[in-house]
């Protein structure tokens, strides 16, 4: 299971409503045995934007899309991994109290279920993830492609959609 100790100190949870991060006293069922969770969220922050979550690992892994995820084929859009969420955070909605980390509004703008079309530890360390989503707005494969040497720099695109 991955680590939620970034999430939670950046966080003042007597302050804020998000789910705070703890370790599921559930034992996690092998994430290749059932569907996997996803959620873009829109964040009306300091800067405006999407936020993309896959369910990995126990943790929704998370990248900050300014412009949201593109349908069309071969456009790129700027994808900033962020720290890891709960898995609860797929849930949530809400105003996240200003001079807070992430302070602004936080909507559900789609979720649903994916797979991975690829090794995902492989993936993560070499800086190439393939999905197919399977939401109420998107469905359709995408990559995310880290930029070579900056691990915090990913870029999102569309490999096919369907309508």
């Amino acid at each position: 299971m991955r680590e939620l100790s970034e999430y939670n100190a950046k966080r003042d949870f007597g302050l804020s409503k998000e789910p705070q991060g703890l370790k599921s006293k559930k034992k996690d069922t092998a994430e290749s045995k059932r569907k996997l969770r996803f959620v873009i969220q829109y964040h009306e922050s300091r800067a405006k934007h999407y936020d993309l979550r896959l369910e990995h690992g126990g943790v929704l892994l998370s990248w900050a899309v300014p412009k949201g995820l593109s349908e069309k084929p071969n456009e790129y859009r700027l994808a900033v991994h962020v720290e890891d969420h709960p898995i609860e955070y797929r849930n949530f909605e809400g105003t996240i109290p200003q001079g807070e980390y992430g302070g602004g509004t936080v909507t559900i703008w789609d979720k649903g279920f994916f797979e991975y079309l690829c090794d995902m530890p492989k993936g993560l360390e070499s800086g190439n993830i393939r999905f197919h989503l399977h939401g109420q707005k998107l469905n359709g494969v995408w990559s995310l492609v880290r930029k070579k040497g900056d691990a915090k720099t990913w870029f999102v695109v569309a490999s096919q959609t369907e309508e």
